[in-house]
């Protein structure tokens, strides 16, 4: 057993996978913990030291958890909650027909909950270990609690896979907490403390939305896998091989580029690959809808971007950015060009800088290009950001700027959309700039 510095008294809502690891796990760490649930079999399971369904590992910790006098379990809400400190909710969210989550399981235990709040002077923390869509908590458990002192919310998301479950706690690559009251979450997270991984402390919306990222990315990686290993193998390719190479990249591939959201892509290179990938998949007779749907959404984002923009009540806007990314003079299927049509045809009034575009030192296909699309550019052109800063009553911002840029945007005082994720606000647009 791993002892953790600061016990707790942890009641868990639930005896089904999540719940009943967890609840072994942490009693394994150090904490008193009693599982509760409704589900007769589960709990008299876990009083005789066994575990209610096979996962690796989790019958021994559940044993000696018992054993020591750890672990508990009981059907009754009152008697699991009367001296927790930590109410952890582990209760199944299932889809419902419609896709939507199905929260009956949710409410009943906030309900329960809630009803043994009425006298109690022990300060509780309510933390929802369930899967839920952002915001759920906000609600529909913080209604249910309000009025009650001493009684904070925090979001603890579970990233437990079936079959290595014990593992995946026990040796974490993510542990995240989040809520309104920090002292509520470092209480939460310090559940972790005896693990080798530094939790991540965030909002509560935050934290629920991590959740489905993680996932989704998940789904993502499987998916793209898939339609690249079937292409492979039309083209009598060895998938594996690829992809084992892929992988070998870990500055830009297997790594934190491009996950981080901003402006859309554009270039000489995305664009233009992928359309050669989907075309020649299409002549083969081979569907990637994964693959084939990258260009629409990062049109939709686009689209989203110039709507934002279109938005802006200003009368003159100024846009820092030309080129489709931060530190070249590439204007090749650059998003800020399409961006501009848009707001040329909509009659707004507009002025660029680039730090890197001179129309005068471009030639070849990318001077054609931007004079092709708008053939006055020359006239929107600043020569300095000092010049756009004079002129405009509003800024928006394409690439991720020097440090030196973003001193002189941030003392003009001028109102800043963000479309790069350089840090101002930009609340209806993110995506990242790539190529």
């Amino acid at each position: 057993m791993t002892h953790s510095s600061n016990s707790e008294h942890v009641a868990v809502f639930g005896l089904g996978y999540v719940g009943c690891v967890t609840a072994a796990c942490l009693a394994h760490l150090g904490h008193r913990v009693t599982g509760i649930d409704r589900d007769e079999l589960k709990v008299r399971n876990v009083e005789n030291g066994r575990a209610p369904f096979y996962e690796p590992g989790l019958e021994e910790l559940v044993r000696d958890s018992v054993a020591g006098g750890r672990l508990t379990a009981t059907m009754s809400h009152e008697d699991g909650l009367r001296d927790a400190d930590i109410a952890l909710l582990c209760v199944g969210t299932p889809s419902e027909r419609n896709g939507n989550l199905g929260l009956g399981q949710l409410r009943h235990v906030i309900s329960e909950i809630a009803g043994q709040l009425p006298g109690r002077t022990k300060p509780l923390i309510v933390a929802v270990r369930s899967t839920v869509f952002p915001g759920t908590c906000e609600e529909v458990v913080e209604p249910a609690l309000r009025g009650h002192a001493g009684v904070t919310l925090v979001s603890n998301p579970e990233f437990l896979r079936e079959g290595c479950a014990v593992r995946d706690f026990m040796e974490p690559s993510l542990v995240v907490a989040g809520g309104a009251s920090r002292p509520s979450v470092e209480r939460v997270a310090a559940l972790y403390d005896a693990l080798d991984v530094q939790p991540c402390l965030v909002s509560l919306r935050t934290a629920e939305m991590i959740k489905y990222a993680c996932n989704a990315f998940h789904a993502v990686k499987v998916s793209f896998a898939n339609e690249i290993g079937a292409l492979c193998g039309q083209l009598e390719i060895d998938a594996g091989e690829v992809m084992n190479t892929l992988c070998q990249d870990v500055r830009l591939n297997i790594s934190r580029a491009y996950l981080k959201p901003g402006f859309a892509f554009g270039g000489s290179c995305l664009p233009k690959d992928l359309r050669a990938l989907n075309y020649r998949a299409g002549r083969m007779d081979l569907h990637l809808p994964m693959l084939s749907s990258v260009l629409r959404s990062n049109t939709e984002h686009l689209n989203r971007a110039i709507q934002a923009v279109l938005d802006i009540p200003a009368s003159r806007i100024g846009v820092v950015g030309l080129a489709f990314k931060e530190n070249t003079d590439d204007l090749r299927e650059s998003p800020v060009v399409t961006l501009l049509e848009h707001l040329i045809g909509k009659g707004r009034d507009v002025r660029v800088y680039d730090p890197h575009i001179r129309l005068d030192s471009i030639y070849g296909s990318n001077r054609n290009f931007i004079l092709a699309a708008i053939p006055h550019i020359g006239r929107l052109l600043d020569g300095s950001l000092e010049a756009l800063l004079a002129w405009a009553g509003h800024l928006v911002v394409t690439q991720r700027l020097s440090a030196e840029m973003n001193a002189q945007v941030n003392a003009s005082g001028i109102p800043v959309l963000d479309l790069a994720g350089s840090g101002a606000p930009a609340p209806t647009v993110s995506a990242s700039s790539h190529g």
